[in-house]
């Protein structure tokens, strides 16, 4: 009997009822404020996932062992974004009354807000961890408050003060710096500070949002705003592994891979890579 060929991320194929992670894409970027492209980053990361090993040597763990499905993107209507948001609220918020962990590929990260919404109504004292180039503290964009450069602020609209911890952070305009002294904890350049931050916020419900920008352009140019200055590739490895793993994640994202914007494909690889750490890092 032939099967359909079904494309997942590579070993991500656990039946729904038996799956403990669900991964699933929102292919979105209509509020891209630069390069457009992000649409097409969920799609690359799971085709070109079978360039890896499942097994990490990093961590000893390979996704064999891990009940992780996913499910595929989901049919976004562009030129809309909160009726895309709603969409992306809706499905989340399945994965989570199943008592499973949803895992959201971007697409723009205006994305992450659909998926916070639904995670903060069942965990109202949910904390941020957000790794980024940019602060995304905007108020709005070009009159705009729902843009992938005012994410973090429409998240904060949600939970308020002294919930939302960034890292990597080196681009903003004046007002968002200023901003963010009063309002959120944002670490500058780099990832000083997060063993402090994820002992602090143990036992704590984590959304986790990872915009792969905070890597340097050397390492990741796939993106839709390159911001030179950015950390290493090993440095965010280690650093997603501890997060996943110490830390009661109830939500994760990763976005901003714009993958044509780097014909090497060196890009998606590591955007890969990173997915793949991520995953068997939360498989605890």
């Amino acid at each position: 009997m032939l099967s359909p060929n079904v494309e997942t991320f590579l070993m991500c194929n656990t039946l729904y009822d038996e799956a403990d992670i669900v991964l699933f894409g929102a292919p979105y970027d209509s509020t891209t404020s630069f390069r457009p492209g992000t649409r097409f980053g969920p799609h690359a990361i799971r085709s070109e996932s079978f360039g890896l090993e499942s097994y990490s040597p990093y961590q000893n763990k390979d996704l064999e062992d891990c009940n992780i499905l996913d499910i595929g993107d989901l049919e976004l209507r562009f030129g809309s974004p909160e009726y895309a948001l709603e969409q992306i609220e809706n499905h989340t918020k399945q994965i989570l009354n199943d008592n499973k962990l949803p895992f959201l590929l971007g697409g723009e990260h205006l994305v992450t807000l659909g998926s916070f919404r639904a995670v903060a109504k069942k965990y109202p004292d949910v904390h941020i961890i957000h790794f980024d180039a940019h602060a995304d503290l905007r108020d709005d964009y070009l009159g705009e408050p729902l843009s992938h450069a005012c994410v973090i602020r429409r998240c904060w609209d949600i939970i308020g003060d002294n919930r939302i911890y960034q890292f990597g952070i080196r681009s903003g305009e004046r007002a968002e710096w200023q901003w963010s002294k009063e309002h959120v904890t944002t670490n500058r350049f780099n990832l000083d500070g997060l063993d402090d931050v994820v002992n602090m916020l143990s036992g704590k419900p984590i959304y986790f949002t990872l915009d792969l920008d905070i890597l340097d352009p050397s390492v990741f140019c796939g993106t839709g705003t390159p911001e030179p200055g950015g950390i290493s590739f090993d440095e965010l490895r280690k650093a997603v592994t501890l997060v996943c793993s110490k830390l009661n994640i109830v939500g994760c994202d990763v976005n901003e891979l714009s993958p044509h914007y780097d014909s090497s494909g060196a890009s998606t690889a590591v955007a890969c890579k990173i997915v793949r750490e991520m995953l068997l890092a939360l498989n605890k």
